[in-house]
C-alpha cells in the first residue's frame, strides 16, 4: 500500500534542492512579464536636463511678481525653443523664451509661466505672477545618474518597462525561464483535425496545458507517445536532453496501461513520490533524471489541469524565480451547494467575483467544458460533508 502524501509535502519534494537556473539578457521589448537577475541603476539623470512641464514662457519670477490683468508684466520674446531644441539664449530682466512642453529651459529663467496667463504678443503681456521654481523640472526630478532604478527580484510590468526605456536601456538581465518539455500519453489519443477511429479520443491535455504554459511565458517543446515504456522513456530522454523539465500527462496510475512504472525505471529516474492527498489528481508523480525534474500528472483533463496549477506552477516558480507564478488563496462564500461528501481533500472549478463563488454543473475529472470561464479553484478540506451555499471555502485564484 502506498503512502499517501499532502499537497504542502509534495511541493516540499518538488522544489526542494532546486533554486533558480540563472540570468540571460533579454531585449527590453521581450521584458514584459519576466524577473529582474540584477539590480538596475541609471547610467543617466532623468531628465537630463532642466525642463518645462507646460506650453509657455520662461521668465525670471521677479519680473512678474507684480503682474495683473489690469497692470500686466511687459517682456521681450528672444528665442523659442521647442522639445527637442537646445537652449542658446539665456533669460535677462526684462525677458521671456517661448518653451514648448518638454523644453530645455535656458539660463537665467527660474520659472515657466502658462501661455493662458500671457496674450502670446511680443512684447508679451504676463496677467498673472508665478513664484520662483514654480512650473520647473529639474535635472534628475525622476531619478539621477547611479540611483537605484528597480531592484532584483522585480517581475517587470509596462510601468518598469518605461522606467528602464527611459534611462535609454535597451536590454535587461533577468531570471532564465526553463524550457518546458510537454509529454502526453495513450493509445486512446488521436491529434484534432485527423480522423476519430471509433474507441479513439481527441487529445487536450497537450494544447490545453501548452496554452498553459505559454499564458505563464514559458516555451514549451510538446510530444505525444503511446502507451510503450520504452518509448516513453526514450521520449522522456530526448525532451530532457534539451528541457529544464518535463511535464507529462497520463499512465500514473494502477491500470495495465498505466506505463510510467516502467518507463521511469527503464529511463533511470530516480522516483521521489508518487500519489498526493487530494481529488481530482492523487496518483500524481514526481522523479528526477540527472537532476531534472519529471512531474507526471492524470490523464483525465481536469486532473491534468488543477494538479498542474497546484504541482507544475511551484516547480517553475522555483526553477524560474517568480513567485508571482503561486496562485494566489483568498476565501469566498459559496452561492452554491455541492452535493457530495469529500473524505478526500478536494478541489473545484468555480467562477470567483467580489467575496463569492459560483459552481459549474459537471465536476467528474474526466469533464473539461465546464472549466470555460472558471477563474479559481475551490478547495474542500477532508472530511468535509456535503456543501450549502453560504459557506465560507478557501478560493485558489488561476
Amino acid at each position: 500500500m502506498v503512502t499517501l502524501i499532502s499537497l504542502e509535502q509534495a511541493i516540499d519534494l518538488l522544489t526542494q534542492g532546486l533554486s533558480p537556473l540563472g540570468p540571460e539578457t533579454c531585449p527590453l521589448e521581450q521584458a514584459l512579464g519576466r524577473t529582474l537577475a540584477a539590480d538596475v541603476t541609471a547610467p543617466v539623470d532623468q531628465p537630463p536636463f532642466d525642463r518645462s512641464p507646460l506650453d509657455g514662457y520662461a521668465v525670471r519670477a521677479a519680473d512678474i511678481a507684480a503682474a495683473s490683468p489690469e497692470t500686466p508684466a511687459r517682456l521681450r520674446v528672444i528665442d523659442t525653443v521647442y522639445a527637442g531644441d537646445v537652449a542658446k539664449v539665456a533669460v535677462g530682466a526684462g525677458e521671456a523664451v517661448l518653451v514648448t512642453t518638454g523644453a530645455m529651459l535656458p539660463a537665467g529663467c527660474d520659472c515657466v509661466v502658462r501661455q493662458e496667463h500671457t496674450d502670446r504678443g511680443d512684447p508679451l503681456a504676463v496677467y498673472t505672477p508665478v513664484k520662483a521654481y514654480q512650473n520647473y523640472v529639474y535635472r534628475g526630478e525622476d531619478y539621477r545618474q547611479g540611483a537605484l532604478l528597480l531592484a532584483a527580484g522585480t517581475r517587470l510590468d509596462a510601468a518598469a518597462v518605461g522606467v528602464l526605456a527611459s534611462a535609454g536601456l535597451t536590454h535587461v538581465t533577468v531570471r532564465r525561464r526553463p524550457l518546458v518539455g510537454l509529454l502526453t500519453t495513450g493509445d486512446e489519443v488521436v491529434a484534432p483535425g485527423a480522423p476519430l477511429p471509433p474507441g479513439k479520443i481527441y487529445g487536450s491535455n497537450g494544447p490545453m496545458l501548452a496554452a498553459r504554459l505559454a499564458e505563464a511565458g514559458f516555451a514549451v517543446r510538446v510530444r505525444h507517445q503511446g502507451d510503450c515504456p520504452a518509448a516513453v522513456a526514450d521520449v522522456l530522454r530526448a525532451l530532457l536532453a534539451d528541457c529544464d523539465l518535463v511535464i507529462s500527462t497520463g499512465g500514473v496510475s494502477v491500470g495495465d496501461k498505466d506505463i510510467f512504472h516502467q518507463a521511469l525505471p527503464l529511463l533511470g529516474a530516480e522516483q521521489i513520490f508518487w500519489r498526493v492527498e487530494l481529488k481530482p489528481g492523487t496518483p500524481a508523480l514526481y522523479a528526477r533524471y540527472q537532476g531534472k525534474p519529471i512531474l507526471s500528472l492524470s490523464g483525465n483533463p481536469f486532473a491534468a489541469f488543477t494538479t498542474f496549477e497546484l504541482l507544475a506552477r511551484p516547480l517553475l516558480a522555483a526553477l524560474s524565480g517568480e513567485p508571482d507564478l503561486l496562485l494566489r488563496q483568498v476565501e469566498g462564500v459559496l452561492d452554491d451547494a455541492f452535493d457530495k461528501a469529500s473524505p478526500a481533500r478536494r478541489f473545484l472549478r468555480g467562477r470567483y467575483a467580489q467575496g463569492r463563488v459560483t459552481l459549474p454543473a459537471g465536476h467528474a475529472s474526466g469533464v473539461l467544458a465546464s472549466l470555460v470561464g472558471c477563474n479559481c479553484l475551490v478547495e474542500l478540506p477532508a472530511g468535509s460533508p456535503p456543501m450549502r451555499a453560504g459557506q465560507t471555502v478557501r478560493v485558489w485564484l488561476l
